[in-house]
């Protein structure tokens, strides 16, 4: 697994988002920023986890912490998944695969002895000066938002 460790900056990107218009990272300097990668729009981890994280989105707005997903879907299907779910988190579309790549979540996985890439469910904690504070890799769904928020809760009680 690569892709940047705890203590690392963040690489940086500007890619297209749901609405329209473009998230660019670095625009969120002196905020913290969680950064989920799920594989795709609208399958049940993946919307279970969207959901997860709009449901604590007012817990995280009161810490000052921006929330991003990001998956290789189109800006125009992201719309779709949030306007179908009614989800409030911003998602960003690498539909090139850069900033996947960037983060080491683009992996080669496997389902049923057959190989092929895909996004590897993980979430990166940003912390307000665009450094990496935590990472989980491989995530599973049930109560991942919340620890993604007790985490983020531990950063602004340190500061």
């Amino acid at each position: 697994m690569t892709g940047p460790v705890k203590g690392s900056e963040a690489p940086d990107f500007a890619l297209p988002a749901d609405g329209g218009g473009e998230i660019r990272l670095s625009d969120f300097r002196g905020k913290n920023v969680v950064l989920f990668f799920y594989p795709k729009n609208d399958t049940s981890g993946c919307t279970a986890e969207a959901i997860d994280f709009t449901a604590l989105k007012p817990e995280f707005d009161v810490l000052d912490t921006v929330l991003l997903g990001m998956s290789p879907d189109s800006p125009k299907s992201h719309d779709k998944f949030k306007s179908k779910h009614a989800l409030t988190v911003s998602l960003v579309s690498d539909q090139e695969k850069e900033t996947l790549q960037a983060y080491g979540v683009w992996v080669e996985k496997s389902m049923y002895g057959r190989k092929y890439m895909g996004v590897e469910r993980s979430t990166y904690l940003i912390d307000r000066e665009g450094r990496i504070a935590e990472c989980w890799r491989k995530v599973k769904v049930p109560g991942h938002a919340q620890s993604v928020l007790d985490a983020t809760k531990a950063l602004e009680s340190g500061r």
